[in-house]
């Protein structure tokens, strides 16, 4: 459950007047402080060049100048009102043809359906992927000769030579059977909504199916101008609810067969595949339904008959991940792990046996970017230095010294070409928005593409306040880190509001040395206002190693709250703080905690702010809840312990609920039961609810209105 929000991205220029205050309209009607972005670099085979819209033309530019090079394909060329806006373009793998992604339609977090074209860049030509309209993942083949797709539930490939369109699968239909593309739960937990991966030699595909007939089914109402709502339904598993019956299988494009992949029956998951460096060879990833029993199979893609690669077990859970690497000496793999008790890089052999712990020590490698075989390097980005910050290192495969390839304080994550010759780094701290420069494999910069530059000067016109860290131990002896943002013309001597923003979910991290893009802007026009910001990243957040983001298992919610509340009490003990006007917002867990929060913490917080809380646990969904607490039945203490729904009758201060309707991922549900039982207490508090809007609660001035309630609710009741 990565519950989060999405980022409307606007980019308007605007004239800045000096000692204007900041306002809502400023930061959700107008965007005036959306930094610039410069989106994810293409970068080209040779390691030199990048690739990036211009309008509807493809440019090729030169890494290390910024200058552009040639015009791969040019607008102009093609019948463009047939074409229309390009979404997304992807290359081949020889980079002979682009996939250009037009019409896109959003279904959930990752999944969308558009109509995909291919672009030929020798010969100009434009044609359709499919006849059959919108599909979804066009993909090409690693030679370049095929594009697979799917279509309402079942999968395809396109023959670029014949023009003609295969299908592979039949019995795909709409709420029952799905190959090729993940069901809701698996696109929202395990991060990936297509489901098919072509085979090295471009002979093969591998895929899943889902068969969700036995899954129950959750709907929601959408209002439009007719006289009745749509329902929309789909398939939502339940903590304890029937999953869907995942399978593999491998088609074989040559002999039109399919193998089904036999990795036995003692699994409930299959969170990845991928192919190794032989073609023949497809690895299967399974997991029991607890999360905690993760097992590497070897299939062979001939007989569908598979082996033991390599099996982890852990006491709590399993976090899946991408970073396995099969090299290109087809003996050895390098894998992270959490086995040491903080996460780390091994390199094993083809047996399963570990040969090399690649890195090692009391801190987090956070990110795993890739293997260099040609100078047999490692790159990855680690919170060694620092819990809140990030740097990024690369070391031998065969492990020993490590280089540090960026020096700047804060949050560095990069992006590298495929040679690893140069890398994109993106910077930014706290208190500084995001530079993205060029490097050199040596960390050396090349030059800088953007520097935010303007925006940093309206921080200065602006009078932004400096984000300050802090830490401090709880009653238990726990340490815990914060920063916080201290009113305009602050004076010690003054006892000032504070408004506490937190998240709090497991691995999560609120409490870094990076630039927050979502809120900064808000919480600075409330410190403008005479409030103090703080936030706190509780026990079960990340960054700190495995013993401290997993000791909130089973008890989901407990020692999150308790730490808020400890947090809220050391606050309320500076001499500068108000101990009766302290509040607490969160979106989402967040949501869940604020609720939580000024529940069991009723003489401490005066007020809360809670957007799309998950209420219960019974009612989330089971990869991600089941991952963390079990079922209700193995679990029920823990689950009515730590269910904000069961704690309405404590409700003393004021409290703003907030939900979309049209929330697939926590439903309306939450906020309904938990009106329901504040009711059932005549517990007054404040309510909005947002028709025919997401997790996310965005489009058209929905966040100016909903920003506009939240800083008022505070302004009467904090």
């Amino acid at each position: 459950m990565k519950l989060r929000w999405f980022l409307l991205v606007f980019l308007l220029p605007f004239a800045v007047q000096a000692q204007q205050d900041i306002t809502l309209e400023n930061i959700w009607k107008d965007y005036m402080f959306m930094p610039n972005y410069v989106p994810g670099f293409n970068f080209l085979n040779d390691g030199k060049h990048y690739s990036k819209f211009d309008g509807n033309n493809i440019v090729k530019y030169d890494i290390t100048t910024g200058k552009q090079v040639a015009t791969i394909m040019n607008g102009n060329e093609v019948d463009e009102e047939k074409l229309g806006r390009i979404d997304d373009y992807t290359f081949s793998g020889d980079e002979s043809k682009i996939i250009l992604k037009t019409k896109t339609e959003k279904i959930y977090r990752r999944s969308s359906k558009a109509v995909f074209y291919i672009y030929d860049t020798k010969d100009k030509s434009l044609s359709t992927v499919s006849d059959l309209g919108k599909v979804m993942y066009a993909t090409f083949s690693p030679d370049a000769s095929k594009v697979a797709y799917v279509f309402e539930n079942n999968l395809y490939y396109k023959d670029l030579s014949t023009g003609k369109e295969n299908q592979l699968t039949i019995d795909g239909s709409f709420n029952n059977l799905i190959f090729g593309a993940a069901d809701w739960v698996y696109e929202e937990e395990f991060s990936f909504a297509k489901a098919f991966w072509w085979s090295p030699d471009s002979k093969k595909i591998a895929y899943l199916s889902f068969d969700e007939s036995d899954v129950k089914e959750f709907t929601m109402q959408m209002y439009k101008d007719g006289g009745y709502p749509e329902y929309v339904t789909f398939k939502y598993p339940k903590v304890g609810e029937d999953n869907s019956e995942v399978m593999a299988f491998i088609y074989n494009l040559d002999s039109e067969e399919t193998l089904p992949v036999d990795v036995g029956s003692d699994y409930e998951y299959i969170p990845r595949l991928k192919w190794t460096q032989n073609p023949d060879q497809l690895c299967v990833f399974t997991m029991n339904r607890w999360q905690n029993d993760l097992k590497l199979h070897l299939a062979d893609a001939k007989t569908g008959n598979a082996k033991l690669l390599l099996q982890e077990k852990n006491e709590y859970y399993i976090d899946i991940h991408d970073n396995l690497t099969f090299l290109e000496d087809g003996k050895h793999f390098v894998w992270t792990s959490e086995k040491s008790g903080y996460n780390h890089i091994y390199l094993h052999d083809m047996n399963g046996k570990e040969v090399k712990q690649i890195t090692k020590g009391d801190w987090e490698v956070t990110n795993f970017y890739g293997v260099d075989e040609d100078d047999n390097r490692v790159f990855f980005q680690s919170a060694e230095e620092s819990p809140m910050e990030r740097y990024v290192y690369c070391t031998s495969v065969k492990g020993g010294k490590k280089k540090k390839l960026t020096k700047t304080k804060g949050w560095n994550d990069v992006q590298f070409s495929d040679t690893y010759d140069y890398f994109v780094n993106t910077h930014s701290s706290a208190n500084a928005p995001m530079t993205y420069s060029v490097l050199n494999e040596k960390g050396d910069e090349v030059r800088v593409i953007e520097d935010n530059k303007y925006l940093r000067g309206v921080m200065e016109t602006y009078g932004a306040n400096p984000v300050e860290f802090f830490d401090f131990k709880t009653s238990e002896g726990v340490s815990l880190n914060g920063w916080m943002i201290k009113p305009d013309n602050f004076d010690p001597n003054k006892k000032y509001p504070v408004f506490m923003t937190e998240y709090g979910g497991p691995g999560s991290q609120e409490v870094v040395d990076k630039w927050d893009a979502f809120n900064y802007w808000w919480y600075q026009m409330l410190a403008q206002e005479g409030y103090i910001i703080a936030c706190v990243d509780n026990r079960g957040t990340g960054g700190r190693g495995e013993e401290f983001k997993k000791m909130t298992y089973l008890q989901l919610g407990k020692y999150e709250t308790i730490d808020q509340i400890e947090a809220a009490k050391w606050l309320g003990k500076q001499g500068y703080v108000d101990a009766d006007r302290i509040g607490i917002f969160g979106w989402s867990y967040g949501g869940y905690l604020s609720t939580s929060c000024i529940l069991k913490g009723n003489d401490v917080f005066k007020a809360a702010i809670a957007v799309a809380p998950v209420t219960s646990w019974k009612w989330y969904d089971t990869i991600y809840t089941e991952r963390y607490m079990r079922t209700v039945e193995e679990n029920p203490d823990g689950y009515k312990d730590n269910s904000p729904v069961y704690f309405a009758d404590k409700l003393k201060g004021n409290y703003l609920l907030i939900h979309g309707v049209a929330d697939d991922n926590v439903h309306f549900q939450h906020a309904a039961e938990m009106a329901n039982a504040l009711i059932k207490y005549n517990k007054q508090f404040d309510t909005y609810f947002y028709p025919n809007k997401n997790h996310g609660i965005y489009g058209g001035l929905t966040r100016l209105h909903l920003y506009t309630k939240m800083t008022n609710f505070l302004k009467e009741k904090l």
